[in-house]
């Protein structure tokens, strides 16, 4: 059987949500499966050979075409339908690991991976540009055009039933995965690498740790106000500063002014965008892990904390409480009294710290690339 995987989100310059996904879900298909031939494709009018990651193995292949993005996507894709990618690629089997514009056969059987909908559920979140490209593809049009969909989270495929009109029945729920490189170091044996990450992004000694893109649906603004309200509330967590760490994303604006009219904005830091590598050792150094996002299809970041061993704070809406379970304190995302109380609660309390960083290193487990990928080839098995 070929089977041909769409990588356009490789082409991004710098990897998260997303990217990590497919790039870690064909690593471990191609791990495992040595039978079937896979074709990836991917677009660009520019070369970005030097950015492709490497993918090893006599049953796999890198299929690009050359055209400037737009003209691919709004001309071709879109309105002309053309070229058919299936039939480039000579597959039976076209595997979309995100939603974007694209033209396949009839013939061709098709699986699409949706995340989440949270530009359907709150497009106030996104810039013109993100709900314009989110309008053009058109989720509902598309989604019913696969034979099969496979949601991230019982909570996005309630979502795409709801939003898009979509038989319970065609939708399929394949948790994803974290890396196996997120766990708990010891700080012994890691001390080299440990001290390196404390001098390049000059850490603080003691510090609550957000990560992950900056954007409105992430509520970094109120991460920066229940840190605000933890320092009032408690004098005696002085020596705890807050890193905020990620790349900017759209609106970003709000959250700059939330930090310059804070009090203790001397003592919050951005680190920008963290590579893979740094981030295994920035979760490691947390006192605590915050994420009180508004929305999540899934949350890599709540879980990749878990698995090195730090005490969460997360949502208790979306996906997050059916990804974290019971080892995360869930806060109302609306609710920065909530939000700051379950910081001060986990900053003071060693039992709570300590029953949390143990469930946590217990609901990691539950998630691993290899279970994705054994989901996803009993997928393409059930449409051969």
């Amino acid at each position: 059987m070929k089977i041909g995987i769409d990588i356009r989100t490789l082409m991004d310059a710098q990897y998260s949500g997303i990217p990590e996904y497919t790039l870690n879900l064909i690593k471990e298909i191609l791990k495992l499966d040595k039978k079937n031939k896979y074709k990836l494709f991917y677009n660009s009018g520019r070369d970005l050979s030097g950015r492709m990651p490497e993918f090893t193995g006599d049953n796999v292949e890198i299929i690009g075409a050359r055209y400037p993005n737009k003209i691919f996507n709004y001309a071709m894709q879109k309105i002309l339908h053309k070229p058919k990618i299936d039939k480039l690629l000579g597959v039976d089997i076209f595997l979309m690991s995100h939603i974007n514009f694209i033209a396949l056969s009839g013939k061709c059987r098709s699986i699409l991976t949706i995340h989440d909908l949270s530009f359907l559920r709150y497009p106030e979140f996104f810039s013109f540009r993100k709900n314009f490209w989110h309008g053009m593809i058109n989720i509902k049009k598309l989604a019913g055009n696969f034979d099969q969909v496979i949601a991230v989270s019982e909570n996005t495929k309630q979502d795409i039933v709801e939003l898009c009109g979509i038989s319970p029945e065609k939708i399929k729920v394949i948790y994803s995965g974290i890396g196996r490189q997120y766990r708990k170091i010891d700080n012994n044996a890691g001390w080299q690498n440990f001290t390196s990450a404390q001098k390049k992004y000059n850490l603080p000694k003691k510090f609550i740790l957000y990560l992950g893109t900056l954007e409105p649906r992430k509520n970094v603004e109120g991460v920066i106000q229940a840190y605000n309200e933890l320092r009032i509330k408690n004098r005696e967590l002085a020596e705890v500063k807050l890193v905020i760490a990620g790349g900017n994303g759209w609106k970003v604006k709000n959250i700059f002014k939330e930090w310059k009219k804070s009090e203790y904005k001397n003592d919050i830091q951005f680190l920008g965008y963290v590579g893979a590598d740094d981030k295994i050792y920035l979760y490691n150094l947390a006192a605590l892990f915050v994420y009180p996002s508004f929305y999540e299809g899934f949350g890599f970041p709540p879980l990749e904390a878990m698995a090195c061993g730090i005490p969460v704070v997360c949502s208790s809406v979306s996906s997050l409480p059916e990804v974290a379970g019971e080892a995360a304190i869930m806060a109302d995302p609306y609710n920065i009294a909530e939000i700051a109380s379950s910081m001060e609660q986990i900053l003071t309390d060693h039992d709570l710290q300590n029953n949390l960083i143990n469930k946590g290193l217990e609901q990691a487990k539950r998630f691993s690339w290899k279970k994705t990928a054994e989901k996803y080839l009993e997928a393409f098995g059930s449409l051969s």
